[in-house]
């Protein structure tokens, strides 16, 4: 009996141990069961790239050649299948075949047979010698903001067309010729200059050159008053080269909307109306994303430090900026809105006021519609007899776009180990610890959405903004009075309205002193509502010379 007994607590052992490095490694994996034969290899000729690259591998089918399929995926988009290479050498070939993971197809298998469009892409990764003693893999950003279908030096094939069926046992060879050129940097113009230039503290941290940068808009008259000083609006958001608030010269001849708004800032701009100020819009992607959340951050590094003491050091010695907090003010949207209300709510004494347009969840208990300290699954939620899929967005009606799993799924595709470059991943990268392995400790689990409360917990007491706020009031609410201005629209796209209430719950309530601020709701409103353009910079304007220390000459920069 002994000896039967040691049998089967060894057997048992045996198979724990296998579903605990099955559990560890699926987000590895990410692979399918397959019973298709076709298979796509994907390679390089050495006089495009001579070494060999560790990377990211892509087959990317399309029903239309009206885009290349890499411009065709996305959430809703075409399917793309990913794969990771390692010293992948001129020449060899990597295979992608039915059990390489896809969205929004999950295998070649589940694709009908018939003509399509293909196209092969290697996405190429450096490694980063961190000073905390990791080495990782990433993709280095090439200016163009952490876009992998459009990043410099990164190579992919001509389009094919093929007859693809996945009964049949064949090999497609998809030969990567094609490399993507430099970004050209637009030239500076009268009104807009623009900066870039390597940053000794992230730099220091990554072990591989980080570049900061800033696209400047100059106001009217700023070449005539030599003398003149003028307030700062930083503004916050995903990479761009353009100028601020789209600000164009050129009249569109077209119906772009956008264009068109651009221009008619201009006019604004140039009108004796427009208050004389600075607009500087910040370039500071990281190797996760195309921004870096502008926080000090476990993974992403001292982003926030590297902001404070270089990035705006810089714009202010190279212009004549009002180097004094009342002046400084700080407005942003989505990504950029929790930003500008970062910026402010950890650096109170350096900024005068922020105006946030539909920030990120400033309340985990709201990240989007999930409750990261209490719920247990990010994906569903679950009652006795049902599992519904949580939604991630949403159009004003009420029409979900896509669910929070298939946006998770596109990003395990695009890369694992939190390398995506997409919104989940960089949200983990800059709020969450760093994991044994050197990348981001998940939240979740990238395929079953199972959250792990330890991390919720490391994520609540670094960056959960109404609790840090809540937690802070006695020493930071001085400082912040008046200071705080936050809009969203009732039915933002993607349900970040839900954790603006419950900060403005805590905000109400605060007294010695009342925060004193704002907190406006668009009804029935989608993504980024709030004030924008000429109504914006006079909000702002009028803050300024409503705060300004006495003895502070603001009609100097205020004149027509």
């Amino acid at each position: 009996m002994k000896g039967h007994k040691a049998l089967f607590w060894c057997g048992f052992l045996w198979c724990v141990i296998a579903i605990l490095i099955s559990c560890k490694t699926a987000d590895k994996k990410s692979s399918v069961s397959s019973k298709s034969g076709f298979q796509l290899a994907v390679s390089f000729p050495p006089e495009v790239h001579s070494e060999a690259i560790t990377g990211r591998a892509y087959v990317i089918f399309s029903r239309n050649n009206e885009r290349e399929p890499r411009f065709q995926v996305g959430y809703t988009g075409v399917p793309i299948f990913g794969k990771n290479i390692e010293a992948l050498e001129p020449g060899e070939d990597v295979n992608i075949g039915g059990d390489i993971f896809g969205h929004p197809v999950r295998s070649l298998d589940d694709i009908p047979a018939g003509k399509y469009y293909v196209q092969g892409f290697i996405n190429i990764y450096t490694e980063f010698n961190r000073s905390d003693g990791h080495s990782v893999w990433l993709h280095n950003d090439q200016w163009e903001g952490q876009q992998w279908n459009r990043s410099p030096g990164n190579l992919y094939s001509d389009v094919q067309q093929i007859d693809f069926d996945p009964s049949k046992t064949k090999t497609q060879t998809l030969i990567c010729s094609n490399i993507i050129p430099p970004i050209e940097i637009p030239q500076d113009t009268q009104w807009v200059k623009r900066i870039k230039f390597q940053s000794e503290i992230l730099t220091e941290f990554w072990g591989q050159p980080i570049y900061l940068g800033a696209t400047v808009l100059l106001p009217k008259g700023y070449e005539d008053h030599p003398d003149v000083y003028y307030p700062v609006n930083y503004i916050q958001g995903h990479f761009s080269l353009r100028a601020p608030n789209g600000f164009t010269t050129e009249k569109p001849r077209t119906g772009n909307r956008w264009a068109m708004r651009g221009y008619e800032f201009y006019e604004y701009w140039i009108s004796e109306e427009c208050p004389r100020m600075i607009l500087v819009t910040f370039q500071h992607p990281c190797p996760y994303y195309d921004d870096s959340y502008a926080v000090n951050s476990e993974n992403c590094g001292p982003y926030g430090d590297a902001i404070i003491q270089e990035l705006i050091p810089f714009v202010e010695e190279h212009f004549r900026i009002i180097r004094k907090p009342y002046a400084r003010v700080l407005s942003g949207g989505s990504t950029g809105g929790w930003e500008a209300l970062a910026l402010q709510i950890f650096h109170p004494d350096f900024f005068g006021g922020t105006w946030s347009l539909c920030p990120d969840s400033v309340d985990f208990r709201y990240h989007q519609v999930v409750n990261i300290y209490e719920d247990p699954n990010a994906y569903y939620k679950e009652y006795d007899w049902m599992k519904v899929e949580r939604p991630s967005c949403r159009s004003t009606d009420g029409n979900i776009r896509f669910t929070m799993k298939d946006e998770n799924y596109y990003e395990l595709v695009l890369g694992d180990k939190s390398r995506s470059g997409g919104q989940w991943d960089i949200w983990e990268a800059a709020y969450g610890p760093v994991d044994e392995d050197g990348y981001p400790k998940r939240l979740w689990h990238k395929m079953t959405g199972e959250i792990d409360h330890s991390v919720a917990e490391y994520w609540k007491e670094n960056y959960d903004l109404r609790y840090y706020l809540e937690k802070n009031w006695a020493w930071v609410g001085p400082k912040l009075k008046g200071k705080l201005h936050v809009y969203t629209g009732s039915m933002d796209s993607f349900y970040l309205n839900d954790a603006v209430v419950l900060l403005e719950e805590f905000l109400e309530k605060t007294r010695n002193p009342y925060y004193a601020g704002v907190i406006e709701y668009g009804e029935r409103e989608p993504h980024c509502w709030g004030p924008r353009g000429a109504e914006l910079l006079e909000l702002m304007s009028g803050h300024i010379v409503e705060n300004a220390p006495p003895g502070e000459k603001t009609t100097l920069w205020l004149y027509k």
